[in-house]
């Protein structure tokens, strides 16, 4: 197995910086606070920051180094957050999950639309009727429409929770956050 090309990055604490305010506020105000699966989890900006807001996290990447520092940190302020090494293509959505949290991990290129489109796909599926899928990807017109096109073709029904833009100050870009609630199966 290669070593993941994080973890390299990762050598830099803090590499990405904070999570978006948007992120933040969102999830201070959302209820019941639940248990988040964070898919590209990395060093743990967002598990680490929804651990203090209540919620019992568990962090997916391959980059054992990121792990391990989010780990640590989770430790020290003894937050319930653990970390795993895990492809985030395959790992499965478990009824324990009641929120699962995709942060920088679409982007819809012509390299993997497929697999990013999988990825949707197999979520969308996995998740408990309720749970939430949060989605953070950069801004654009056409991979937004594209990720909001996949969805409304699953099998689901979904209630939207937030559909609004959130800065990334670090970056200086801005986010889409796109934020939906899986109601039930639909009879297509």
């Amino acid at each position: 197995m290669t070593k993941p090309v994080y973890d390299t990055h990762y050598q830099e604490q803090h590499y990405f910086g904070n999570p978006y305010p948007g992120l933040v506020a969102f999830f201070e105000a959302y209820e019941p606070k639940g248990h988040v699966l964070d898919l590209g989890c990395g060093q743990g900006r967002d598990s680490l920051s929804l651990g203090r807001l209540r919620y019992t996290v568990t962090g997916v990447d391959m980059s054992t180094v990121g792990l391990d520092q989010m780990n640590q940190v989770a430790r020290d302020e003894q937050l319930n957050v653990t970390g795993k090494v895990g492809d985030v293509y395959t790992y499965p959505v478990g009824a324990e999950h009641d929120i699962v949290l995709l942060d920088s991990m679409l982007h819809f290129y012509k390299r993997n639309v497929e697999g990013e489109t999988n990825l949707v796909q197999r979520i969308a599926a996995e998740l408990k009727n309720g749970g939430v899928l949060a989605i953070f990807m950069m801004q654009g017109q056409k991979r937004e429409a594209y990720l909001k096109r996949v969805l409304d073709e699953t099998e689901n029904e979904w209630e939207v929770l937030a559909d609004r833009y959130t800065d990334y100050p670090e970056f200086n870009a801005h986010y889409h956050m796109y934020i939906v609630k899986k109601k039930q199966l639909s009879v297509r």
